[in-house]
């Protein structure tokens, strides 16, 4: 009389990590932005129509040269930077990498692109002034 055949679980196939591909990798990205999330509330919280046009006001439209950044990404960085304490090079890179910053920012989709150069903070801080930012705030 034969032996039963024991039943045992399933045996997930080997991969060596070196045989990973970036592209099959699953993400949560295809996934909905948690509604909960302090970006998420933070970004319905702010009037942005009334600050980005304050910004025009201290900041007038150039008609010559590049286009301006949008307001919202610049005060949006200016909020990032100061809430999370980060110095100018870091923001730029956690904006970048997190696909919250950005929907706080007013981007429609993840990129892992920088908005800016780091070094245009300093312009910003400039060209608003501590009292337009007090203002804004």
């Amino acid at each position: 009389m034969p032996l039963p055949q024991k039943k045992r679980a399933h045996v997930p196939k080997y991969e060596s990590p070196n045989q990973l591909k970036l592209e099959g990798f699953e993400s949560p990205f295809e996934q909905q932005l948690n509604p909960t999330n302090r970006w998420v509330v933070l970004a319905r919280l702010i009037p942005w129509d009334e600050i980005c046009n304050m910004y025009f006001k201290f900041v007038p439209k150039s008609q010559t040269g590049r286009p301006p950044l949008n307001p919202r990404i610049v005060i949006g960085s200016l909020i990032i930077k100061h809430m999370c304490n980060l110095d100018d090079r870091e923001t730029v890179d956690q904006i970048s990498e997190n696909i919250y910053m950005q929907y706080f920012l007013g981007y429609s989709s993840f990129t892992n692109e920088t908005p800016f150069d780091a070094s245009l903070f300093v312009e910003f801080r400039k060209r608003l002034g501590i009292e337009n930012l007090n203002a804004i705030n």
